[in-house]
């Protein structure tokens, strides 16, 4: 017992309780009914390697109770701890206590009511060791035990679902770290061959309790892979083999630039026991992956290999998916930014385009503006928005433009006999299922005042903001969207664009968002645009996205803004 009272009778109790723990030839501590240790004899401070003073007082459970991989044991899973509030003598065997040096005892206890006097009952918890390690005191570095089947069948299972549920290179490696550290490892290691055939240190995580900290020093370009290295980095690099490794294996004179590497990884991550895998996919070797034990107890052994190389292989699906899908979002991204045009320039007008893809899903779509000069010296502006979200709607979508720019040139019409044709066209030569659109001429009158004259085909209507703020929808001019055979003729209107006044042209993904109504997004993007009436229009545009834009947008977004000229002052 620590602790000391001035109640002669309240010592005679404590000693009387110190001393029969004491004549007992096995480790024991007793605990109150909270569970805090208040007294151990001294067979279980040599058991556990702890001192009396750092077990009183002490949550005995909290400190001690641990799986048989080192980590803490859910209370939920104890068994200790369930006899413990049920109040009842048990026992059992296969338990882990953790010592002070980090290891962990196998033990076999049995616990017991123990009365503290003063109608107050604590419990006796006494445990013993294998019999080999009591006699001689030394307690060897411990290879940590496989999981359990159905531990390795549900954290394969969380592996499945974590990698494969994102197209993000990045945010893959992440939850796979996560997925590792600290459930099997406290170090993880993500090299990473890249599309150029370089090897890049992407990652070098270490587990300090719940905080995952990643030594950034460690990581970066890495020397190229020996083609006949027997090395155990250098064999998964080439996708030969997974191996167990530790700083021994590296302490020989490097065979490469490699090596030598890790025995710089080595000496600065304190690992004694590494597990390298692989990371293949069916096409090639993506990696390697490489778990690391410094403070965690336990070496790895060949029995964790087959679980390590199955996460590597789940994490090569995930990141060869990835990959594909980036190189797709690219070319995606290229063919559609070549396919918008560059906006003309017309003596008195200032005029913006943004087209931004989605941040998610396919990255482009059919989204489009398009803005030209017609034979007449009309100017035609276009925006419009093709049903899909892939490589197919951005070829549809230039085919729509495309159309409309011949047509628009062409057929000297109004703008609503002009997307007439368009829409019969699309319906029997065009890849596109369905569009909408809005058409528009603007035009100087002789008065030196601009006016637009438009069709809306299923779109959402433009917004005109005054120069001084004043912001209103263009609802007249609205029809069917195209592609659906409706046959009905479609209405013009126009209207007079007032000094200084910016017209908006835009797609639904700058107002659509998931559990919001459309009429709230129309009424977002409308109170934010008076607001920046005052703004260049460049920082008009840019602004506007920025703040309109729903964070939860899965959709691409085209936007055309133009600008009057203002009253010249006398």
């Amino acid at each position: 017992m620590t602790e000391s009272v001035d109640d002669p009778s309240l010592r005679d109790a404590h000693s009387a309780t110190a001393g029969a723990l004491a004549a007992i030839g096995t480790g024991v501590y007793l605990v109150d009914d909270k569970g805090c240790i208040i007294a151990v004899n001294a067979r279980a401070e040599q058991l556990l390697g702890r001192p009396a003073e750092d077990l009183v007082g002490r949550d005995a459970h909290d400190l001690l109770h641990r799986d048989a991989h080192g980590q803490p044991l859910p209370t939920s899973r104890c068994r200790m701890r369930q006899s413990f509030h049920a109040g009842r003598t048990a026992q059992a065997e296969g338990d882990w206590f953790a010592r002070g040096d980090g290891s962990l005892l196998p033990v076999a206890w049995l616990i017991t009511p123990y009365d503290l006097g003063d109608d107050e009952v604590g419990t006796l918890v006494l445990f013993h060791a294998p019999h080999h390690l009591a006699a001689t005191g030394s307690w060897p570095e411990q290879a940590a035990a496989p999981l359990p089947e159905l531990e390795r069948l549900a954290l394969l299972a969380e592996t499945t679902t974590q990698l494969t549920s994102t197209l993000d290179v990045d945010e893959a490696l992440r939850r796979l770290v996560a997925l590792v550290v600290p459930r099997l490892a406290d170090w993880v290691v993500i090299d990473l061959i890249t599309e150029r055939d370089e090897v890049w240190r992407t990652a070098v995580v270490h587990a300090e309790g719940d905080t995952l900290v990643h030594r950034e020093d460690l990581q970066g370009p890495m020397p190229p892979v020996p083609a006949e290295s027997p090395m155990p980095l250098s064999r998964a690099l080439r996708g030969v083999a997974s191996t167990l490794a530790g700083p021994q294996t590296y302490q020989r004179p490097p065979d490469s630039g490699i090596a030598l590497e890790q025995r710089r990884l080595f000496e600065a991550t304190g690992i004694r026991s590494a597990a390298i895998a692989p990371i293949r996919s069916t096409r090639e070797v993506l990696g390697a992956l490489t778990l690391g034990r410094a403070d965690r107890a336990g070496d790895f052994t060949t029995a964790d290999i087959p679980l390590i190389e199955d996460i590597a292989r789940r994490a090569a699906v995930a990141l060869d998916n990835a990959r594909l899908y980036q190189r797709q979002r690219k070319v995606a991204e290229t063919m559609q930014n070549h396919l918008l045009p560059q906006l003309p320039r017309v003596p008195g007008l200032e005029m913006v385009a943004r087209y931004m893809p989605a941040p998610d899903a396919s990255q482009v779509g059919g989204d489009w503006y398009d803005a030209f000069c017609l034979s007449d010296r009309a100017t035609a502006l276009a925006v419009g928005d093709v049903v899909g979200h892939d490589l197919e709607a951005a070829a549809g979508m230039a085919q729509v433009r495309n159309m409309l720019r011949a047509y628009a040139w062409s057929q000297k019409e109004p703008p609503s006999r002009i997307v007439d044709r368009l829409d019969e066209a699309v319906m029997h030569i065009a890849d596109v299922t369905m569009a909408t659109m809005i058409f528009a001429r603007l035009e100087q009158a002789e008065d030196g005042h601009w006016q637009l004259s438009w069709t809306n085909a299923g779109h959402p209507p433009p917004l005109l903001i005054s120069q001084d703020g004043l912001a209103h929808y263009l609802t007249d001019g609205h029809g069917v969207l195209l592609g659906t055979g409706a046959g009905k003729p479609r209405p013009d209107a126009t209207a007079l664009l007032p000094p200084g006044s910016t017209l908006l042209l835009y797609t639904d993904g700058l107002i659509e968002a998931p559990g919001h109504s459309l009429d709230e997004g129309l009424n977002r993007l409308r109170q934010h645009a008076a607001a920046l009436a005052h703004r260049p229009l460049a920082s008009f545009t840019d602004q506007l996205l920025h703040r309109v834009r729903p964070a939860e947008n899965d959709d691409d977004v085209a936007l055309l803004a133009l600008r009057t000229p203002g009253v010249q002052p006398r």
